[in-house]
């Protein structure tokens, strides 16, 4: 990124640095915590987070949030985009530990579940109310209150309960069912390596995992579809943990093979690249010369040595590319029937089938198929968004604890306006300076207002706010005083519609618990 006292930019894309934690020198991702993210490229690397810019283009006529780079990262989504383009079925779920009042950086996420149920998304929403009672101590009767202000806001928001359905997590026994079942594939270790429990946390806060991992393939209990599911990246663990947890329901695994043993990804690669290399001539290739290929044409490695180790077991058996389905949990109905239904030339061993005849894509289909008849779930593995923090309006990550740092859905308009008045800013010491150097929007809390909410899809408006800052032509004053205005205008808006929200609110099948009260 360009230093602004030497360049003044003038983007034709807004890039926002929105939410980089002041002073942070690394990344922590703790859905309970105080996740940092001094910079989301980092996320990619060390996380295997994907760059949304990558599957932009495929999104039809993506959401501002996309287009202006808050929407960041990715796990998946390009099988939702193809949905969407394809008028396919998906769904789209998130939710809410409701530990305190909805804020606009809440609103991201609402923003987010609306726009996807709008493009024919089945759409739903939770209140993490067992997280909230076993992680963070909530007596029932306060998660019951928070509980109504928060869907209050995401009715007025546009989310449309008619179409999309809102649920409690300890008022759903499908969910609490489907839980149990994922808690068979998931143990202690896993727990303690992804999310630091030891021997003080609770069982209730660890049961509380396991139901957000039911949260996020709830949308698949009755058949299998691609699911989106939006979150900050500090939620990302639980992201991680549902795909893997997804793949060890799932009857049979399917991947690609070239010989009758296994070998694992970087093995495979290696495997895949000597038989591109030997496979020019007419006489098949076998294991035991790609074995002698892989020792001569490369430096040593670990993958390398166990690519070679066995394909010199395997000796002359050819090595030919197939599609393999590996048998994880199946049962010996499903795998027999499975046997049955892979056409064409097939290898049949103990604990796989290879297909020399079907694309990796059809025997996936097939697989899923197999397994749906012999009472399987099929689920497609999650994927997932990801959207900047907020920086909080005195600057640093935006809390709900600091009511200072942000601003309530349920402000008053003018508690609002007073709370934009009294931001941090980006700008200089002077407005001399100001006018010679620009201002600093990519470290102004009130610039990514505009940019997250007050432009709404108006991008000129946008980049307009962010070229007059950066060159020189606005000063923070008149910037706030518009900003104000215009949060000022979008709460009363919203505190509208939060009343009329009200009598939809009331007419649902909700038990909100509001007569329930329980100690801790």
């Amino acid at each position: 990124m360009t230093d602004p006292d030497h360049e003044r930019r003038a983007p034709k894309r807004l890039l926002p640095d929105g939410g980089t934690a002041t002073g942070a020198d690394e990344t922590t991702l703790d859905p309970w915590g105080s996740s940092t993210v001094a910079d989301y490229r980092n996320l990619f690397e060390e996380f295997g987070i994907e760059a949304f810019d990558d599957v932009l283009p495929d999104v039809p006529s993506p959401h501002y949030l996309m287009r202006r780079g808050v929407i960041f990262g990715h796990r998946g989504y390009d099988r939702v985009a193809r949905a969407m383009a394809n008028d396919e079925e998906f769904a789209v779920l998130s939710g809410w530990m409701p530990t305190g009042d909805p804020h606009i950086g809440h609103k991201l996420v609402i923003d987010e579940i609306v726009w996807h149920q709008q493009r024919g998304g089945d759409a739903y929403a939770l209140i993490a109310d067992m997280e909230a009672h076993s992680a963070r101590g909530l007596s029932w009767a306060e998660i019951a209150r928070h509980t109504r202000e928060y869907l209050l806001s995401l009715i007025a928001l546009g989310f449309d309960p008619e179409e999309g359905e809102i649920y409690r997590q300890s008022e759903n026994r499908e969910l609490q069912d489907l839980a149990f079942e994922l808690g068979s594939q998931a143990n202690l270790s896993e727990m303690q390596a992804l999310y630091g429990f030891d021997g003080e946390t609770n069982i209730s806060h660890m049961q509380s995992v396991i139901t957000q991992m039911a949260d996020i393939l709830y949308p698949q209990i009755e058949e299998p579809k691609p699911t989106v599911i939006p979150v900050g990246p500090d939620q990302d663990p639980h992201v991680r943990l549902s795909r893997d947890l997804a793949a060890s329901m799932r009857f049979f695994g399917v991947t690609e093979a070239y010989a009758s043993f296994e070998t694992d990804t970087d093995e495979r690669a290696l495997v895949a690249e000597a038989y591109e290399s030997l496979s020019a001539s007419d006489e098949p290739v076998r294991c035991v010369e790609a074995a002698d290929w892989l020792a001569e044409s490369g430096d040593p490695t670990d993958a390398r040595a166990g690519a070679i180790e066995k394909l010199r077991a395997a000796g002359k058996e050819p090595l030919r590319p197939r599609t393999r389905f590996l048998d994880r949990n199946a049962t010996d109905d499903a795998f027999e029937a499975l046997i049955e239904a892979v056409g064409g030339e097939k290898r049949v061993y103990e604990g796989h089938i290879d297909s020399f005849n079907l694309s990796r894509e059809e025997a996936e289909s097939l697989a899923r198929a197999v397994e749906i008849e012999h009472g399987g779930h099929g689920f497609v593995a999650p994927s997932s968004i990801y959207h900047r923090f907020m920086t909080g309006l005195t600057g640093g990550k935006m809390s709900s604890s600091v009511p200072a740092s942000h601003i309530s859905l349920l402000d008053d308009p003018e508690e609002g306006y007073e709370k934009v008045k009294s931001a941090t800013t980006g700008g200089r010491e002077t407005a001399e300076k100001q006018r010679e150097l620009g201002g600093r929007a990519d470290d102004c809390p009130v610039y990514e207002l505009y940019n997250y909410l007050l432009a709404a899809d108006d991008d000129e408006f946008a980049i307009r706010v962010y070229e007059e800052c950066t060159g020189g032509e606005r000063l923070c004053g008149d910037c706030k005083e518009q900003a104000a205005g215009l949060m000022r205008d979008f709460l009363a808006d919203h505190q509208e519609k939060r009343e009329e929200a009200k009598e939809v609110l009331d007419g649902l099948d909700i038990d909100l618990g509001v007569e329930t009260e329980s100690a801790n």
